[in-house]
């Protein structure tokens, strides 16, 4: 008799939700980094092609996804599906892609990914035209500071640095510095494309990544748009009598414009196929809590699956890092959850949301259109480049303090390579629940983006370990918090 209590005791122990300490070390082998680097292979494929939203690559990335949830018995959140649909801009950058300088009756071709890379809005056209230098591309009437004041670009293709100035005028800011912003302001002037080139003298400059980042404004179907590199644009100015960066300490001592014509002329041609409202999709699926009261609370585990596509058929973004390794931590999460058979107070969902690249539009979809009430959600947990880099950093901490305890917690008794360091406001896919007053963490490694948006962010540069750890204290900071260990706390600023 005693023997079959016993039995009965230990089966009652392994069937409901996790109580003690102890219980967690029997998690510590649900992660495993085979299976996400397996799963970050696959996203990072060429059958995905950058998995840019809105494109069929994205569309086959996140089937597959949403099949490997079918897989594990989710719940679809949707009459029957694990789509909950979105529109976003989209911008297909096909061939031909040419950059040429000519200069002196000499033509030099210039490479795709190593000497320019095309804006990911960038429009279409065929070009050749002289060129303009143009400052940090700013016309801007608040502090009365012109770039194109005392230029003439009419018909031509201007230059300018992709970022801000690090100073401004009476401390009044800057408007219309993003890319698509600074095209438009250009275009206004009667410019035809515009080449970004970062500023040679930060401590490290941006190198020619991928971005669909682009800003306010209508899509400009004809005004082809480039960021060029730093000896690219050195050899454009080669005759006017001056390095790029010696025209940038000009214009930052001085704080006044700089503008000048160049010797060279330049061809580009590049095909784009645009469309406002491409249809995309956010991927949903749930597991049901167990308590009667707290089953109708949720825990939302989300990363984005979303990366910045190809050029041309000739350069490819995989995104491995980012953010493949969150959306495959989703999923092993997922599975460890399922796999072991774990039973939780509340209910958890899943969700691997589209076009963070972009703007953060498919959590912000979310947040906006959630299946259920948002002051039902107790807690978001967002995984975002969590692959690679050194050691483990818990953002939002500041914010939710009480919420990064927890994690800080577990990863003194468990992964033992967390930071100190967090911050607050949420950043990334957290931001859009934070802002709604959800508590949320933002789960990356530390130094983690060495290759972020460049064609060499693959599978082979991953930290196979410390992936496997970042997802491991995510998991196990979702189970505490799904088995009621963690009270909803009020969002600080």
């Amino acid at each position: 008799m005693n023997n079959i209590l016993i039995t009965l005791s230990l089966i009652l122990i392994l069937n409901n939700a996790i109580h003690s300490q102890d219980d967690f070390y029997s998690l510590q082998n649900l992660i495993k980094k085979e299976n996400l680097l397996n799963t970050v292979t696959l996203l990072t494929s060429n059958e995905f092609d950058g998995r840019l939203a809105g494109s069929e690559g994205y569309n086959r990335a996140s089937e597959f996804m949403a099949g490997e949830f079918s897989k594990l018995g989710l719940k679809p959140l949707g009459s029957d599906s694990y789509f909950q649909h979105l529109t976003v801009e989209y911008n297909k950058i096909d061939t031909p892609v040419v950059f040429n300088l000519w200069q002196d009756g000499v033509v030099k071709q210039y490479e795709l990914g190593k000497d320019f890379i095309f804006r990911g809005f960038s429009g279409s056209g065929n070009l050749k035209s002289k060129v303009v230098f143009c400052g940090y591309g700013i016309s801007d009437s608040n502090s009365g500071y012109d770039d194109y004041k005392d230029v003439n670009v009419k018909g031509k293709i201007v230059i300018v640095f992709k970022q801000s100035p690090h100073w401004t005028i009476d401390n009044k800011g800057w408007s219309k510095t993003l890319p698509r912003e600074k095209s438009i302001v250009a275009a206004n002037h009667g410019a035809k494309g515009i080449l970004f080139v970062s500023l040679p003298n930060d401590d490290k400059p941006q190198p020619l990544i991928g971005s669909i980042l682009h800003g306010e404004g209508e899509q400009l179907l004809d005004f082809p748009q480039l960021q060029i590199s730093i000896e690219t644009a050195d050899e454009l100015l080669a005759g006017t009598g001056y390095a790029l960066h010696e025209v940038q300490s000009k214009i930052d001592s001085l704080q006044k414009p700089f503008s000048f014509n160049l010797h060279s002329k330049v061809q580009v041609e590049v095909t784009a196929h645009y469309n406002k409202s491409a249809r995309t999709q956010n991927v949903v699926g749930m597991i049901e809590g167990t308590d009667s009261l707290l089953r109708n609370e949720f825990i939302v585990i989300g990363g984005h699956l979303d990366h910045v596509g190809s050029q041309g058929n000739l350069v490819l973004f995989p995104g491995a890092n980012d953010n493949a390794s969150g959306s495959a931590g989703v999923l092993e999460i997922a599975r460890a959850f399922v796999n072991g058979k774990i039973k939780t107070k509340r209910s958890v969902i899943f969700v691997l949301f589209a076009s963070e690249e972009q703007g953060l539009f498919g959590s912000k979809f979310f947040v906006d259109n959630p299946p259920f009430p948002l002051k039902n959600i107790t807690a978001m947990l967002n995984l975002d480049c969590v692959g690679y880099g050194d050691s483990i950093q818990v953002g939002n901490g500041k914010s939710s303090p009480n919420l990064w305890q927890i994690a800080r917690g577990l990863d003194k008794d468990f992964t033992k390579m967390m930071i100190e360091n967090t911050w607050n406001g949420g950043g990334a896919d957290a931001a859009p629940f934070h802002e709604k007053g959800i508590p949320a963490l933002y789960f990356v490694t530390k130094n983690s983006y060495a290759h972020l948006h460049l064609p060499t962010d693959k599978v082979e540069t991953l930290n196979g370990d410390l992936y496997e750890r970042t997802v491991n204290l995510a998991f196990l900071t979702a189970v505490k918090i799904a088995n009621g260990y963690y009270k909803k706390e009020t969002v600080l600023p």
